[in-house]
């Protein structure tokens, strides 16, 4: 089990917990009021700061209810927070666009977060051939 130290910027908020068994993806809430009109961004605070350990990173990605909820996007879609941001005032944040008025209050969980270790160093090994089967194109279905 890892050890992760935790700075809040909030005692309003509710403080992070792993929910064993249920998912491995931790609820992140808003530390603040935000009032948005259709149209605008805002970042939004998330209440807490991290030293993740070396070698480690945090996905953040909406939930899967935000858009609905809220009317929010996520405007990197997925934020990664490396092991260096991990100061006293480097305080994680959504960077949201609303497509719709919406109001957001202190405590509703926006988004989540897990941490991931960095990907391997890789080597690239050109070819002419790749020994599996050919899908035939786009996606999952080779349809584009």
């Amino acid at each position: 089990m890892e050890t992760i130290r935790i700075k809040y910027f909030s005692d309003e908020i509710e403080k992070l917990t792993y929910i064993e068994n249920k998912s491995d993806w931790i609820d992140l809430r808003a530390a603040a009021d935000v009032s948005l009109k259709k149209g605008e961004f805002a970042l939004i605070p998330l209440g807490v700061a991290m030293e993740l350990p070396a070698g480690y990173e945090a996905h953040v990605v909406p939930r899967s209810s935000t858009f609905k909820n809220f009317g929010v996007i996520q405007t990197n879609h997925m934020g990664v927070i490396d092991e260096s941001y991990c100061g006293d005032n480097d305080q994680w944040y959504m960077p949201v666009l609303a497509v719709r008025d919406t109001e957001i209050h202190v405590n509703d969980r926006i988004c989540q977060f897990r941490i991931m270790k960095h990907q391997p160093v890789i080597h690239f090994e050109e070819t002419d051939t790749l020994h599996h089967t050919d899908r035939g194109g786009f996606g999952s279905t080779g349809k584009a």
